[in-house]
């Protein structure tokens, strides 16, 4: 609120110092001859008015501001500030979280260890070449030419670090032996130190790779021909028949892939 009486008495002393200014003039317009004791003190009670009256306007005559006090956070910033910091906090907990996720995450096997868990720890493997190793699936076809399947070559090598294989077929001359071993090797499966040239056998009858299968009493053998298949399911502990469904009256000991890669989780 206003100070109304100190606002009258500011009014009160403007009105006395234009009357004493009024009086000042009229002094000064004396000539200093006539200058008495009188008139010097009304100049000095003059002069000391108009100081006091100047000091007084000078003060301010309204009442004196106070300092702002310092606000806080209003709450929509405070509500933005904790929302700010929660998703912090929670970024910081995904990132811990993913890290954990990582460390504990299963680890992917590699194909070796496909290769001795599919083969239940089989040590002797002995596996027909046409259809499965070999692009080509007939002995006819064999007789033109021998190509490796790029797809299974990878399996293949990896069988041959870990068990002893031995790759049989049957062809119709010795041109035909001649290209399916220069196939192998060009594919590299004789550089890799667990195959070599004689283990990879030639018959010229089916009857002669199921009397080379029982020969050799591997733990695994492997054919796409099913009535082979069945022959062997007495003698040999585990078979596996490339083939794209399982046929009836499979033995219990056989299993079926439509191919090796996919049996070891590789296509």
């Amino acid at each position: 609120m206003v100070d109304y009486p100190k606002q009258e008495l500011v009014q009160l002393i403007k009105k006395f110092g234009a009357y004493l200014t009024v009086k000042f003039s009229n002094i000064f317009s004396i000539s200093l001859d006539n200058l008495d004791s009188r008139s010097v003190g009304a100049l000095a009670g003059l002069a000391v008015a108009i100081v006091f009256t100047w000091r007084l306007l000078r003060s301010p005559s309204g009442p004196q501001r106070r300092q702002p006090k310092r606000q806080g956070p209003t709450p929509s910033s405070s509500g933005v500030s904790t929302h700010s910091n929660a998703n912090l906090i929670s970024s910081e907990d995904s990132r811990a979280q993913n890290v954990i996720d990582e460390f504990f995450q299963p680890v992917k096997p590699t194909l070796g260890q496909l290769v001795r868990q599919k083969l239940s720890e089989g040590r002797k493997v002995t596996c027909q070449l046409l259809g499965i190793i070999l692009e080509e699936s007939s002995p006819e076809e064999l007789q033109k030419q021998a190509t490796v399947r790029s797809s299974v070559l990878e399996v293949l090598l990896e069988i041959t670090k870990y068990c002893d294989l031995y790759l049989m077929e049957r062809v119709l001359d010795d041109e035909s032996e001649k290209k399916v071993l220069l196939a192998l090797e060009d594919a590299g499966v004789f550089t890799s130190g667990g195959l070599v040239k004689d283990k990879v056998l030639f018959c010229s009858t089916e009857n002669g790779r199921t009397s080379f299968v029982r020969q050799l009493e591997p733990d695994w053998h492997i054919d796409m021909n099913h009535a082979i298949v069945s022959q062997l399911a007495r003698f040999i502990k585990y078979q596996l028949h490339i083939s794209p469904i399982r046929p009836e009256g499979t033995a219990p000991n056989v299993l079926c892939s439509p191919s090796l890669e996919q049996f070891f989780g590789c296509a």
